[in-house]
């Protein structure tokens, strides 16, 4: 398949890919034969296994549990999205979770959605459906992206495009692989947000900056001025203009405008006009601003 073609087919979603799922599969209806498969078949749940590539590694013990206890009482809903391998085999592509927590129920048979696809498909799907969910951890996320581009010479564009995202999140996330291993740990299991960890990617002594922030329980904007901060102390505080400078009522403004968007302004009056100056310091702090005035 030509490549534009598939990134162009790609940004139409995973519905789009996969074709619409007809309808869920009932608790009490018969199972189909394996060896008559159609979009909703059920094939031996030892049939399929895992697809070593799935970009997503972690699943929680809680939420595999509950869902399994859900399967139970209700069937699987969604099927797996699964191709063929060798040996009447089956890989999965997409539904992995749902897969584990079917073991856990005891069912013996699952419902399939197949799909002959390639090595690079198969990947594709499997990063865009969990970033659609958003089951991947941020790490998960990341690892994911950079296998499109390396693999398969995605642009962070083409990767903003697919999966519905900009192209500033797309490499903000990248970003997080230059973090040590012992971030990469604390993004996975949750004790630090993405948004807490990109402030380290530049920082000196990011574990250090890492462990004052979650002993210290810091929001972002907090970790961002903190990783600010040069290795000798405290910031300088910065010449703050004269009173004669400005009148009262314009400081007065601006430190409003200050408290607001968390960012440094400044308004310069001019003989006609004048101008707003806001300051960021990371690409964070910009789309959030931009967030604000949209709404």
């Amino acid at each position: 398949m030509n490549e534009d073609a598939s990134k162009k087919r790609l940004g139409r979603g995973l519905a789009a890919l996969i074709g619409e799922m007809d309808r869920p599969v009932a608790r009490d209806e018969k199972p189909a034969s394996a060896t008559a498969m159609s979009p909703d078949g059920r094939v031996p749940i030892e049939f399929v296994s895992a697809n070593p590539r799935n970009p997503r590694r972690s699943f929680a013990e809680a939420d595999l549990a509950d869902l399994a206890q859900s399967i139970r009482e209700r069937g699987i809903v969604q099927p797996v999205l699964v191709r063929r391998r060798a040996d009447q085999r089956y890989e999965i592509i997409a539904g992995e979770r749902r897969w584990r927590a079917a073991q856990r129920a005891g069912l013996t048979e699952i419902p399939v959605l197949v799909r002959d696809v390639d090595d690079r498909t198969a990947l594709e799907l499997a990063i865009i459906e969990n970033v659609q969910r958003a089951d991947l951890n941020p790490v998960e996320e990341a690892l994911g992206y950079q296998q499109l581009i390396d693999e398969h010479h995605y642009t962070q564009a083409d990767l903003g495009n697919v999966i519905g995202k900009s192209r500033s999140h797309v490499a903000n996330t990248l970003r997080l692989l230059k973090l040590p291993d012992v971030i990469r740990d604390l993004l996975v299991d949750g004790t630090l947000s993405a948004g807490h960890a990109r402030t380290l990617v530049t920082a000196n002594d990011p574990a250090g900056l890492a462990k004052r922030i979650v002993d210290g329980g810091l929001s972002v904007r907090q970790a961002e001025a903190l990783a600010q901060q040069p290795a000798s102390g405290p910031p300088k505080a910065r010449k703050q203009p004269q009173a004669a400078d400005k009148d009262p009522d314009t400081l007065a403004l601006e430190k409003l405008l200050s408290d607001v968007t968390g960012l440094a302004v400044a308004i310069a009056h001019k003989e006609r006009g004048g101008e707003v100056r806001i300051g960021y310091r990371t690409l964070d702090q910009l789309d959030d601003l931009c967030r604000r005035l949209q709404q």
